[in-house]
C-alpha cells in the first residue's frame, strides 16, 4: 500500500471573518489569536445587536387583516 504525501482536509478553508485571510485549526473561524480577540471585543462591547421593532406586540409583516 502507498500513502498520500499529504493528507486532503475534510472541507475546504474559509476565510476569516475579520480579515479574509485563510482560517486555521486553532483559531477556527478566524486566522489568528488577533482577529479572534477584534471579535470578541465586539461582541463585549455590544457592537452586534440584532435590531429592535419599534412595536413589539405585532410580528413582522404582520398587516392585522
Amino acid at each position: 500500500m502507498t500513502q498520500k504525501a499529504s493528507i486532503e482536509p475534510l472541507r475546504k478553508p474559509h476565510p476569516c471573518p475579520e480579515c479574509g485571510r485563510p482560517s486555521n485549526r486553532e483559531n477556527y473561524p478566524f486566522c489568528s489569536d488577533r482577529c479572534r480577540d477584534l471579535d470578541l471585543s465586539r461582541w463585549l462591547k455590544g457592537s452586534y445587536s440584532i435590531p429592535v421593532a419599534e412595536d413589539e406586540s405585532k410580528p413582522d409583516g404582520f398587516d392585522g387583516e
